[in-house]
């Protein structure tokens, strides 16, 4: 870069590289709206007024504004590799994203971590790293790896990284627990990710008192308002199953929104084709009230100045050219980007070719002995704890339900309404599986099984007849790793996610389709209608850190008294 020539086309004594004329400017700083011209040279901005240029585009009758940021996501659960998922939401005008790689971490450890660097590296969007502080989430289950403070101090020093992924072990971190201490203090100078759903009060404060500044697992206004007012930057999310803006912007009071964040977290492809991406957040913002700009704002500027972002999140002198053209302020459908002021997206079509990438180190992650499954739930009792399913949420309901046994055997089929839950340790060849009893999915006849299990990601299998489960489990291990539908002992359909058991290296056309057809197959077998997500829900239900009654490999896990109970009600 020669600065001076920059200067000059700058001060108008050169020309830019290229000039967007005529195009009304959204102004995040201050809020407005300006009609004129932007200059760009070297993949920056310039300047912004009477300018000219080697290449002029006339975008009259288009608003223009900075390239949308997610603030918070794991690609992984895209199913999708960075390469691939960068193709998928610079569609929607996503030109950067804030991603914890946590998920392939718990299977891989730094091996996951590095393949997210390098590969996130020539994805084509500008890809910031939070290194992952939770691996395991939590010491009740078996993941694949275990991280300490020495195993992911060396990643302060990469580009691109910014700092701690989301602090999931909360108790550890209010109660001054030795191991989350030192990860904290290992980056103590970047920024620290949240997630603390439900923690308030003096618990709060000591939460927040580590330094940490974000939290995107707020489900009440009140919620946010209490971590803002303690300094701390809230995201809204709308994901495949978890969707809050609606709920958190309702009534909030202007004087919250630059606070406010928006993020995807985990979001499928058919859901990124289908409904859309960051700009979905924007639109349902906007539908409820909120001042277009506002909503920009808060998927630009907002996520630019909590993570320290200094190259993007408006558009001003010295910051990438990462910019969006639509036309419709109050309906936001993207169709132009310029990515480092390089035309990329014109008219809804890229104009980038896919990147090729090697996965040879992260696959084959599939380490079970499927002849040694005894899938059966044997109980002292007739009482139990049941996972409930909660509308549009990833939380669980704990119940206590009385059960029919057969011969001290719990059997779906006696029990309208309630289904096995098995999560089978996939990393070490343990032979762990810990059994549960979940109520509200519906599935009838069949089985589905998935090497997706936030957050360690063993094998989880949810079904209503242990036959069926097997042949599913089988079916994954064949498949090294994937999503696996079974019904009348005859496999329907599946998804190879050959990489880490959690990602396919295929496009999002060919994942988009095989979700397709797994969804309609699973809702014919009877699947509640008010579930999001059929696999998003499955794969939730082992994450440990999210009330009430989660599952691990190790067993039932009871989240607000923080340890394994049994599955026996009382007991």
């Amino acid at each position: 870069m020669d600065k001076r020539r920059l200067l000059a086309i700058a001060r108008g004594e050169e020309l830019a590289d290229l000039v967007i004329k005529n195009a009304k400017i959204i102004n995040v700083y201050t809020k407005d709206i300006d009609l004129g011209n932007l200059a760009i040279a070297d993949g920056k901005i310039i300047g912004i007024g009477d300018y000219s240029g080697k290449e002029e585009m006339d975008l009259s009758g288009y608003f223009i504004a900075p390239g949308f940021i997610d603030g918070h996501v794991h690609i992984e659960s895209s199913m999708l590799t960075p390469n691939n998922y960068a193709r998928a939401v610079l569609k929607r005008g996503t030109t950067s994203v804030v991603a914890d790689c946590h998920e392939i971490a718990n299977v891989l450890g730094n091996t996951g971590i590095d393949f997210m660097l390098d590969v996130a590296k020539e994805s084509g969007i500008d890809c910031f790293m939070m290194i992952p502080s939770c691996v395991p989430s939590t010491p009740f289950e078996t993941s694949g790896a275990i991280l300490k403070a020495k195993d992911i101090e060396k990643y302060k020093q990469y580009e691109n990284v910014l700092g701690l992924g989301e602090m999931m072990d909360y108790p550890g971190a209010i109660n001054g627990e030795t191991d989350v201490l030192e990860k904290i203090d290992t980056f103590k100078d970047l920024v620290i990710d949240g997630h603390a759903p439900e923690v308030s009060g003096k618990n709060l404060n000591a939460y927040r008192l580590n330094g940490i500044k974000t939290d995107h697992e707020c489900t009440t206004p009140r919620e946010l308002i209490e971590k803002v007012k303690l300094g701390m930057y809230v995201h809204l999310r709308e994901g495949s199953q978890t969707k809050n803006v609606t709920d958190l912007l309702g009534g909030l009071d202007s004087k919250y929104y630059n606070r406010i964040m928006f993020c995807s977290d985990d979001l499928h492809p058919s859901d990124i084709n289908k409904t859309g991406h960051i700009d979905n957040n924007i639109n349902i913002a906007i539908n409820n009230g909120i001042d277009p700009i506002e909503a920009i704002s808060m998927a630009t500027l907002n996520i630019a100045e909590c993570y320290n972002l200094r190259s993007v999140g408006a558009l001003s002198p010295g910051k990438k050219a990462d910019i969006i053209c639509f036309k419709d302020l109050n309906k936001i459908n993207v169709e132009h980007v310029f990515k480092n002021g390089a035309l990329i997206l014109k008219d809804h079509e890229l104009l980038i070719q896919p990147v090729k990438i090697d996965i040879s180190k992260v696959v084959d992650t599939v380490n079970i002995d499927v002849d040694s499954i005894d899938l059966s739930i044997k109980l002292k009792n007739d009482f139990v704890n049941v996972m409930g399913l909660v509308k549009n949420n990833v939380t669980t309901n704990k119940l206590n339900e009385k059960v029919v046994l057969d011969e001290g055997l719990f059997l779906a089929k006696n029990n309208p309404g309630l289904l096995k839950l098995c999560v089978i340790e996939r990393h070490k060849r343990s032979g762990n599986i810990g059994k549960g009893i979940v109520k509200g999915y519906g599935l009838k006849n069949g089985a589905l099984a998935m090497t997706i299990a936030h957050d360690s990601h063993n094998l989880i299998c949810l079904g209503d007849n242990d036959s069926d489960m097997l042949l599913a489990i089988r079916k994954i291990k064949d498949i090294g790793g994937g999503i696996v539908l079974v019904s009348d002992n005859k496999v329907l359909d599946y998804l190879k996610l050959e990489v880490a058991g959690l990602m396919s290296s295929e496009n999002i056309e060919y994942v988009e389709e095989r979700l397709v057809s797994l969804e309609k197959l699973i809702r014919n077998l009877g699947v509640n209608d008010e579930i999001e997500d059929p696999f998003l829900q499955l794969a939730f239900l082992s994450l440990a850190v999210i009330p009430e009654l989660k599952l691990t490999d190790l067993g039932l896990f009871d989240v607000s008294q923080y340890k394994i109970i049994a599955l026996e009600a009382g007991e």
